[in-house]
C-alpha cells in the first residue's frame, strides 16, 4: 500500500472513556507505560483534557493529549504506535489537537520534550514551536527537558 492510500485509510477521533484500552495499549507500546489506568481515566473523561486519536479500523494508530488551562493547551502527550513511525502520524494528531484547542479558546500551546528525542523536537520545530527554557531533572532518569511554546495564530501550515 502506498503512502497516500494508507493516510487515507485512517480516521481521526476526539478521544473518550470508551478508548481506555486501546490508550493504555498505545502507551506502553510507545512510551513504556507512561500513564496508569486511572491517569488515563482521567484523561479521557475530562472536558478540559482534549485528546486526538488516528486509528486505521479499530487500530489505534496515534494519539495526541493535552489540557487547557484558561488559554494555553499544555501538551501532555504525543504517542506514535512504534511500527507506524515516520509517516506523518505524529504529526496529523498534533496540528488536530491543536486546531481542537483553539477552536475551545487556546491562543497558545506549551509541552516539554528531551532534547534526546530527536524525532520529536523536529517534529515540534515543524510546527512552529521554539525553545523557551529548560526544566531540570524533569524525567524519571534526572533527564533535562526542553520547554517549548507555540502561539497557535503563529502555527506553520506544516
Amino acid at each position: 500500500m502506498n503512502v497516500r492510500n494508507y493516510l487515507a485509510a485512517l480516521h481521526l477521533t476526539a478521544l473518550a472513556p470508551e478508548h481506555l484500552e486501546a490508550c493504555l495499549n498505545l502507551d506502553q507500546a510507545s512510551l513504556g507505560g507512561l500513564w496508569n489506568r486511572a491517569q488515563w481515566q482521567s484523561e479521557l473523561a475530562e472536558q478540559r483534557r482534549p485528546g486526538v486519536g488516528l486509528w486505521q479500523g479499530q487500530q489505534l494508530m496515534a494519539l495526541a493529549s493535552g489540557w487547557l488551562v484558561v488559554d494555553e493547551l499544555h501538551i501532555t502527550v504525543v504517542a506514535v504506535d512504534p511500527e507506524q513511525r515516520r509517516r506523518g502520524l505524529g504529526q496529523q494528531v498534533l496540528k488536530a489537537l491543536l486546531l481542537e484547542a483553539g477552536q475551545q479558546g487556546a491562543l497558545h500551546a506549551t509541552l516539554e520534550v528531551s532534547p534526546a528525542n530527536t524525532a520529536a523536537v523536529a517534529l515540534y520545530r515543524r510546527l512552529g514551536f521554539r525553545d523557551a527554557g529548560v526544566r531540570r531533572g524533569y524525567y524519571r532518569n534526572g533527564e533535562d527537558a526542553l520547554i517549548q511554546w507555540l502561539r497557535l495564530t503563529d502555527m506553520n501550515d506544516a
